[in-house]
């Protein structure tokens, strides 16, 4: 079984992501992540994110060690993320990673819950599930706010919600896979929900789909 989650940062697909890992039995990745830890690489090596050879060099030699690294949620981290998440060589060398992580789940799991902004369009287009999980810029910064605010990070509401408008355009109008929902895809709008109202719906419109 394989359920794809997509949709912007802020939105919950990270949490819905896990707990719907944890309820089905299956591992998850967080794609965004390899994402992040090849920026972060690349900024550590004081290089830049805007750099295509700079960028598949470091893809290329990407320490998974990194994903642990608590960095890699930084807003600067983030923002290299998604300069470099267009270059379509890097997006190559990682795309081979996932796919095969969805394919050949790690341990005894049955399958795989991947999360990122186009998984079910490119990633796993024939996943049994496809989510894209949406919220209002103004949830997500609001949220986003509150998350580095509780990190002890200063930030400014008003820089938070101009950074997430920014990036969500980055992202949507990238030529290499940009994130929108598959054409096949459950829209889950959690602006009004917390994460157990919209884990309850996520698993209302899986059951919906008849595929658990």
């Amino acid at each position: 079984m394989i359920i794809a989650v997509d949709g912007p940062s802020a939105a919950g697909k990270g949490t819905l992501s896990r707990r719907l890992a944890a309820h089905f039995g299956l591992v998850h990745l967080d794609t965004g992540a390899l994402y992040r830890a090849v920026a972060l690489a690349v900024l550590r090596a004081k290089g830049d994110p805007g750099d295509p050879d700079t960028c598949i060099a470091a893809a290329k030699a990407l320490d998974r060690e990194t994903l642990d690294d608590p960095e890699i949620r930084s807003e600067r981290t983030a923002a290299a993320a998604s300069k470099l998440a267009p270059i379509p060589e890097v997006r190559a060398v990682l795309l081979s990673y996932q796919r095969n992580f969805a394919t050949r789940p790690p341990g005894e799991a049955k399958g795989a819950v991947l999360d990122g902004r186009d998984i079910g369009t490119v990633v796993c287009p024939d996943a049994d599930v496809k989510l894209f999980v949406t919220a209002s810029a103004e949830a997500r910064a609001a949220r986003r706010l509150k998350e580095l605010r509780e990190r002890g990070i200063e930030a400014i509401s008003s820089h938070v919600l101009q950074d997430m408008k920014e990036r969500d355009a980055r992202d949507q109008a990238r030529a290499v896979a940009p994130m929108v929902p598959a054409q096949d895809a459950i829209v889950l709008d959690t602006t009004d929900l917390d994460a157990n109202a919209a884990f309850e719906k996520a698993l209302e419109m899986i059951a919906s789909r008849d595929v658990a």
